[in-house]
């Protein structure tokens, strides 16, 4: 009975899993004194080019360049991982928090009616949001507590409809998860909330990780690239490395997480189009303020320390242009070069 209960869920995840084979993986080490450091993969059917900006504080921004909307002024500095140069994906603030957008198929915005005043949110600076106001899950919290808003979205790579969950982390460790369900923002918080991935929403996905705990991950983990197999072996792994190690040690293990959930570059499976490669990881030490990247295409990893930088109002915004710089690895703060904003793809 036990052997055909396995083989019935394995089917059921199979058929669950086939439609939705999108990826990207998240993963959040927290370390007994620090630090805390959240991985990502961001993996795609075709490569999306990603530079990596560095914004200062004091820079007035909008949601959308048309009314209704948001406007602010930058409260924090931040560096930001920008797809095509026209929309954030994901980032991390001077204050430690980070925040990431992954791909989420059955996701359904709020959007806007025409028959409110409700401020509309474009996905290219959503991220931004955040970490330009906030510091902390807490502070995040309170705000969605007593703000609403629509979202506008473009589709891109020829036509897909940039569906997302984000997953927001600050320097505590703990976690605040950001999903729409038919139009309604629902959130999940704390510092148990470790991995996140695709499809399903959360509380599938969780359930679907309770049957392999009791599985045992020693005696077995599921292996394909689907998201919830990527879940189980990010969740296991995640919450079985040391924390009590020192910095060199643990950010070895998110690097070695990441590779473990990442899809082997150029891998495909003919009947499964949207299966995707991993283009690029990136580890964000919201303890110190040290952003990591790493190219596919490339040996190792880059990265920039925002505790280096002048981040102050009036200071310039800086780009690492990736194209330019497709085998850099090691410290590239000093080759940050001043640049003009981007400009989002509203």
């Amino acid at each position: 009975m036990k052997k055909l209960t396995f083989i019935l869920l394995s089917l059921l995840m199979l058929i669950a899993g086939g439609a939705t084979a999108d990826a990207c993986s998240r993963v959040v080490y927290i370390g007994d004194k620090g630090p805390v450091l959240v991985g990502r993969t961001l993996d795609w059917r075709t490569p999306i080019p990603t530079n990596i900006y560095v914004y200062p504080r004091g820079m007035a921004k909008t949601s959308m360049p048309t009314a209704p909307s948001l406007s602010w002024t930058s409260k924090y500095g931040s560096v930001l991982a920008v797809g095509y140069d026209g929309g954030v994906t994901e980032g991390m603030n001077d204050q430690g928090l980070v925040m990431n957008g992954l791909f989420c198929k059955g996701t359904i915005y709020r959007t806007a009616t025409g028959s409110d005043n409700t401020p509309v949110m474009s996905l290219a600076v959503l991220v931004s949001y955040f970490l330009d106001n906030f510091a902390s899950v807490d502070e995040v919290k309170t705000w969605l507590a007593a703000n609403d808003f629509a979202i506008f979205g473009q589709t891109f790579d020829g036509g897909t409809v940039s569906a997302l969950h984000w997953a927001i982390t600050d320097k505590t460790g703990n976690t605040l998860l950001m999903e729409y369900v038919d139009g309604k923002l629902t959130t999940y918080e704390g510092s148990d909330i470790r991995v996140l991935t695709n499809d399903p929403p959360y509380p599938q996905m969780t359930a679907i990780n309770d049957y392999w705990k009791k599985v045992g991950g020693v005696n077995m983990l599921p292996g394909t690239v689907r998201s919830q197999d990527r879940f189980v072996r990010a969740s296991f792994f995640i919450n079985h490395v040391p924390s009590n190690v020192d910095y060199d040690a643990a950010l070895g293990s998110v690097m070695s997480i990441m590779g473990n959930v990442a899809v082997p570059y150029g891998y495909e499976i003919e009947t499964e189009p949207n299966v995707s490669s991993t283009q690029w990881t990136s580890i964000a030490d919201a303890t110190n303020g040290r952003y990591y990247f790493h190219l596919a295409t490339c040996p190792g990893y880059f990265w920039i320390d925002l505790g280096q930088l002048i981040l102050h109002p009036g200071a310039p915004v800086l780009k690492f242009d990736t194209a330019k710089n497709a085998q850099a690895m090691g410290d590239v703060t000093g080759r940050l070069e001043k640049s003009a904003p981007f400009t989002p793809m509203w």
